[in-house]
């Protein structure tokens, strides 16, 4: 693989050892994927924050690369963590392990990387231009930074966007490359979606597509194009059930023009409204859910208003999380959404999620959720059933 003059001095060392440590685990990524050098690329997001995910070892590794004097070269946001980092205590998460989470985000903070935690950077200030090279390593944000803003990232594992961002460069291969981006299966929606469709429609295409590239035609003549929210949501269940990291949407996303004359021959998946209800039905382990969980991906403000407006004056039955970014939990304090929330008896959670938090250890058992990607993974990584459904039909009020 070629190396720059500049890339070679810090492979050697000359820019210290945390830069060479990062500069060797890039080579040897783009050895193994067969790169022929390195792309500079404009921002980084990071995964591997959450204490429940990376445990100590993962602890020891940031910490070693802070005491070397990392530092991040393009701007870099984190992935969420395992507890809400200013309420953890209110909300009744493990003292223990929120001490641990503490060390971990310091960590980041010390190499110079936000500690806004968030799986949606691109709602909160990191938004890499149409064509810009990044290193992205959160599956959802991987999916939306390809598909929606037209960026080129491939799905970096924590270490390798980390390393991208010491050394503000990436491997060139997947992704970042024209071939790499072109569809490989056409798929025909034949009903109008709303609401949790976008998600049940994700996780039944990643099911079939696995790591391809998807093109979605919506033939309802009807059918509203889909909006951030929407998009986010299907993008988050694709990278879940399969390994997307790009998909196509025709008349909505920006690379699709580029890539339609691909589709005249493509195998097609025809999708109906029975098979959305069939897989509504297939991610729901229970029926009642004890706690709430909305915002798989972090919640926009438009999102988090539409729950509050529909909670007040009114009193919960069931606890009920919102999670967020402490930057959009901002926005929503100054609109009045969070004190409407918190009025019914609900939580605005920042930071963290019900995916990556302990929930399994905080007495509950069954996990109410809109997202399909929450409902495919609570179950594996938590332990907990889950009850997928609109939000709307999730929540319950006191009589």
């Amino acid at each position: 693989m070629y190396l720059t003059r500049e890339e070679e001095k810090m492979y050697a060392g000359e820019y210290g050892p945390a830069v060479e440590k990062s500069m060797e685990i890039l080579v040897a990524l783009g050895d193994i994927y067969g790169a022929d050098g390195m792309v500079e690329i404009v921002s980084a997001q990071i995964s591997g924050v959450s204490y429940k995910t990376i445990g100590e070892a993962g602890l020891e590794y940031l910490d070693d690369l802070a005491s070397e004097g990392a530092q991040v070269q393009v701007p870099s946001t984190l992935n969420p963590a395992g507890v809400d980092l200013d309420q953890g205590k209110s909300l009744g998460f493990p003292e223990e392990f929120t001490r641990k989470q503490l060390l971990i985000v310091e960590a980041y903070r010390k190499m110079g990387i936000s500690t806004t935690c968030t799986c949606t950077p691109y709602l909160v200030g990191n938004v890499p231009p149409l064509g810009s090279h990044i290193a992205w390593s959160e599956s959802s944000a991987v999916c939306y930074a390809n598909s929606v803003l037209g960026a080129r990232t491939n799905r970096e594992g924590g270490p390798g966007a980390l390393s991208a961002a010491i050394c503000g460069r990436t491997p060139n291969y997947g992704y970042h490359l024209d071939q790499a981006r072109v569809p490989n299966l056409l798929v025909e929606v034949e009903t109008p979606l709303s609401g949790s469709d976008y998600g049940a429609l994700g996780y039944l295409v990643g099911k079939a597509v696995g790591n391809g590239v998807p093109y979605f035609k919506l033939l309802d003549k009807e059918q509203i194009k889909p909006q951030v929210n929407q998009l986010k949501a299907l993008g988050a269940a694709l990278a879940s059930s399969g390994a997307v990291a790009l998909y196509h949407v025709e008349n909505t996303t920006p690379e699709y023009r580029e890539v339609i004359t691909h589709t005249g021959n493509l195998e097609k998946l025809t999708i109906t409204r029975n098979d959305l209800d069939n897989t509504r039905d297939k991610l729901s382990t229970a029926q009642k859910p004890d706690l709430v969980c909305l915002g798989c991906p972090h919640a926009s403000l438009d999102e988090i208003g539409e729950v509050a407006l529909k909670l007040d004056g009114k009193k919960l039955a069931n606890q009920l999380w919102v999670c967020t970014s402490i930057s959009v939990k901002a926005a929503a304090d100054r609109m009045g959404y969070t004190e409407m929330i918190e009025k019914a008896g609900g939580h605005v959670v920042c930071d963290t999620c019900m995916v990556v938090a302990p929930i399994e250890d905080m007495g509950f058992k069954v996990i109410g959720v809109d997202s399909a990607k929450a409902a495919n993974y609570v179950p594996s990584m938590c332990g907990l059933d889950v009850v997928f459904d609109e939000w709307e039909n999730l929540i319950a009020f006191k009589k």
